[in-house]
């Protein structure tokens, strides 16, 4: 997982240990992570939205299955509309993230782990370097707010299952 943020964030390893350390509220009042999302380009974002919708419409109902077939999640949004809505929604905008975190508590953090690298996936396709990175850049930022708040949740101690 750390490979992922890096690879899509930018931050080394060592950077990334030490966010996913912290608390919830120390992590998004850390300058580094105010940088982070300050550094999305939200203009190329909005700009871009009908390409994200466009990706999101067409790969997202087969990630939602996954989610509920594979990893026993019982609540799935029903539509692509809820991410596209949502990434657009939370760049930048600290109180939203706290929201954010509020909407995917119930998610286990095994399974909410297991889905970022898929959910960056969906963005493959795209051929505009610049537009996939950057929306892989955006939904990644916020992974890692979820991330931190669930390893802040309760100690996750992974079954021998």
């Amino acid at each position: 997982m750390l490979n992922i943020f890096s690879q899509h964030l930018g931050l080394s390893t060592a950077e990334l240990e030490t966010l996913l350390s912290f608390s919830l509220q120390e992590f998004l009042t850390f300058p580094a992570v105010n940088e982070l999302l300050g550094s999305l380009d939200t203009q190329l974002l909005k700009e871009t939205l009908p390409t994200a919708g466009g990706v999101l419409a067409e790969k997202l109902p087969a990630f939602y299955d996954w989610l509920k077939n594979e990893l026993n999640l019982q609540r799935v949004p029903d539509s692509p509309d809820h991410t596209t809505t949502w990434v657009i929604g939370f760049l930048n905008h600290q109180e939203s993230l706290t929201r954010l975190v509020e909407l995917h508590r119930p998610v286990p953090r095994p399974a909410l782990e297991r889905s970022i690298p898929r959910l960056l996936a969906t963005f493959d396709g795209v051929e505009e370097e610049k537009v996939r990175k950057e929306w892989q850049k955006a939904i990644a930022a916020l992974c890692l707010v979820l991330i931190v708040a669930a390893r802040n949740e309760k100690p996750y101690v992974q079954s021998a299952a």
